[in-house]
């Protein structure tokens, strides 16, 4: 066995365990971080030799206690000399774990879900939640943070920063939340989640489209959350996700270059995780009441099972899309519901519900709202005001593969 690839997968595969379990230990995230860092530390040394022991996550655990109590103790020392406080014994330690065993999977599970809620705590700003989840859920380092969310990583450290010491200094218990308040709470974790892969699964700017290993690491922030807390809508957030990720070959050309959905050659969809995907639908389905994120999850369900694009029942469509505006309503889920109607019936059909929600502001600047406009405008044969809608998209639009498929576009109409 390679030991350094060993180790390396454990770090992956178990570092967020370890972290929310010393958090817990400890009670301090940037303490939890350094005890479990020289805890890997340790087990790069002693492993080698010994082997990798029965129960590596309660090891590891243990070890970064222990690390983490020595460093209590000394800036105990430390205090005690400056101020002349009373002997260590009389401070409060961490409690310890008597045996390897006793940190079960359940303490494991209960500790993860601590965390998570913790990072998706609504006293924080929602791009502070999506940094620290990605930073300590996931397990990214700071650099991969950054760039996954196109900052620099110096102002991205600092929001970090900032997250921890507003948690620090409103005293916010660490804790799975009551069962009153889970729905609410869940919700924001859920919306964190759909965040983190939404902006990996389609970015909202630069030249990537995809940026694969941020999805990937949204889909197993979800796997955990199901595992660890079976609700309708985690099982829909994560039905969503596998099956628009299941597209992720076909969306791009050799060339880098966008391909629509109608366009993509679906022997290149990935079966299996459309299998997965559905499979977690019908478990979603089970569970109500149906949720927004189920609602969705249904939507590309309806894509993921037509042979062609001809085949799909653009009628179910609509008629889940209307569903997800009652339940859950927004100009987006209403662009959506008028580009649907446009596939069922014809594209002026879209254009006039469309010309209902030009006046929303929400939509005025959102280069996706014209450019549903101008391919429906295009396919009704309008191409000056097609080619009116196309600029106006491109002004708005900073990501560059849809740039170059607008661009594209255009320049056909054009020609």
């Amino acid at each position: 066995m390679d030991m350094d690839h060993e180790i390396g997968r454990l770090y992956r595969q178990h570092s967020p365990r370890v972290l929310a379990t010393l958090i817990r230990l400890t009670g301090d995230f940037d303490l939890a971080e350094e005890a479990m860092q020289e805890a890997f530390a340790s087990a790069m040394q002693q492993w080698p030799g010994e082997g990798v022991p029965e129960h590596p996550v309660a090891w590891l655990v243990r070890v970064g206690q222990r690390r983490g109590i020595d460093q209590i103790r000394r800036h105990q020392v430390a205090r005690r000399h400056a101020r002349q406080q009373a002997p260590l014994e009389d401070e409060a330690l961490p409690l310890g774990l008597d045996t390897l065993e006793s940190l079960d999977a359940v303490t494991i599970q209960d500790d993860m879900l601590r965390l998570l809620f913790t990072c998706c705590h609504p006293a924080l700003a929602m791009a502070d939640r999506v940094a620290l989840t990605l930073r300590e859920m996931c397990g990214l380092t700071t650099e991969q943070v950054a760039a996954a969310l196109l900052a620099r990583p110096a102002t991205l450290a600092q929001r970090i920063v900032r997250a921890k010491r507003r948690l620090r200094e409103l005293g916010l218990p660490y804790e799975v939340p009551q069962s009153a308040a889970l729905p609410e709470r869940l919700a924001g974790v859920l919306r964190v989640l759909y965040l983190v892969f939404n902006e990996g699964y389609s970015r909202s700017d630069g030249e990537a489209l995809l940026d694969v290993s941020l999805a990937e690491e949204a889909i197993r922030t979800a796997r955990a959350l199901v595992e660890l807390l079976p609700r309708g809508e985690a099982f829909g957030l994560l039905a969503l996700m596998l099956l628009h990720d299941a597209r992720r070959a076909a969306r791009q050309g050799d060339d880098g270059e966008l391909i629509p959905l109608e366009a993509q050659d679906r022997r290149r969809w990935d079966r299996e995780r459309i299998d997965q995907g559905l499979a977690c639908l019908a478990r979603a389905l089970e569970l109500t009441p149906t949720g927004p994120y189920t609602l969705q999850a249904s939507i590309a369900a309806v894509h993921a099972e037509a042979p062609r694009a001809e085949a799909t029942d653009w009628s179910r469509i609509v008629r889940l899309y209307a569903a997800l505006q009652r339940r859950q309503p927004s100009p987006v889920v209403a662009l959506n519901h008028a580009v649907a109607v446009a596939m069922r019936d014809t594209p002026e059909a879209g254009l006039r519900q469309l010309a209902t929600l030009g006046n929303d502001a929400a939509l005025a600047d959102y280069h996706l709202f014209h450019a549903a406009r101008a391919d429906l405008l295009r396919r009704a044969g309008r191409r000056d005001e097609a080619r009116l809608a196309y600029r106006r998209a491109l002004a708005l639009c900073g990501q560059g593969a849809e740039r170059r498929y607008l661009e594209r576009r255009l320049a056909e109409l054009e020609r």
